[in-house]
């Protein structure tokens, strides 16, 4: 397996990304493009992409792994950051991709990565794939669940009253705020609230959903039973399942799921159906 670490230009500045390729000069037998989650989910799942993107390209996949804007070594800072912005580079990651290989894509999200993907994949001209761990239903109750973050903290201090109420004032009137370290614009509040994950209008490739359950008859959730439901009923072709494993985007240490792993591997190849 080959490994290549470098910068693409993007505006404004430069994007950094990792590209993971077999070592046979065969053509591949696809091209991934990982998105990664939202600020700690991020970091606390970087070596689980890393384990990951190794494994396909040993399975003669070709990975991309992108640093959107403001996050790892891509230009700017997190509050820098837009929703609009990401959804930008993804797509600048996309052609990057398509420029130099030919083979079938698939975008590669995780949690709100998977908003962010599945909203590229209707925009292109073209088909796609996509893969989705743990993917984030809706953006709305996500940043709502962010921001309590900020509201638990204010409790510790006796200043909860009101929280949630000012932190969405503030935004609405564009005001970044300061949430476990990451700085929050209005711009990257108002597109995550926005976000929801609908079956795109173009370009209806193949989808593979891929959770960690705590179940012990290994099911999915109710609520994503009630998404996947909406997206067969559009007459989009997706197939979902479940494995055992840490949440190991939310954990306090860094943890691995194995098992992910090798379901995302069946699951790409096609036989991982559920």
């Amino acid at each position: 397996m080959a490994f290549d670490i470098f910068f693409i230009p993007a505006d404004p500045g430069y994007r950094l990304v990792q590209l993971h390729k077999p070592d046979a000069p065969r053509s591949p037998r696809g091209l991934i493009l990982q998105v990664g989650a939202f600020a700690e989910e991020m970091n606390k799942s970087r070596r689980m992409m890393a384990l990951q993107s190794r494994k396909l390209a040993a399975a003669d996949y070709v990975v991309l792994q992108l640093d959107l804007l403001g996050c790892g070594d891509s230009s700017g800072d997190f509050g820098d950051a837009t929703w609009d912005a990401w959804l930008a580079d993804v797509t600048l990651a996309c052609q990057w991709l398509k420029d130099y290989y030919d083979a079938p894509l698939w975008l590669w999200g995780h949690r709100t990565g998977c908003l962010l993907t599945n909203e590229v994949a209707g925009q292109l001209d073209y088909p796609v794939n996509q893969l989705f761990w743990q993917p984030v239903i809706s953006g709305k109750l996500f940043l709502q669940q962010f921001l309590r973050l900020k509201v638990a903290s204010e409790m510790i201090g006796n200043e909860a009253k009101g929280s949630m109420e000012r932190l969405r004032k503030d935004l609405q009137d564009g005001v970044p705020v300061e949430i476990a370290g990451y700085r929050l614009s209005s711009p990257m509040a108002r597109g995550l609230d926005r976000a929801e994950l609908r079956p795109p209008s173009a370009n209806g490739g193949r989808v593979e959903w891929l959770e960690i359950s705590s179940r012990t008859d290994g099911s999915l959730s109710p609520a994503t039973n009630a998404c996947l439901k909406q997206w067969r009923d559009a007459g989009r072709q997706i197939n979902a399942c479940a494995v055992p494993g840490a949440a190991f985007w939310q954990t306090t240490e860094i943890v691995d799921c194995p098992a992910l792993r090798h379901a995302t591997l069946a699951a790409l190849s096609g036989e991982g159906r559920a």
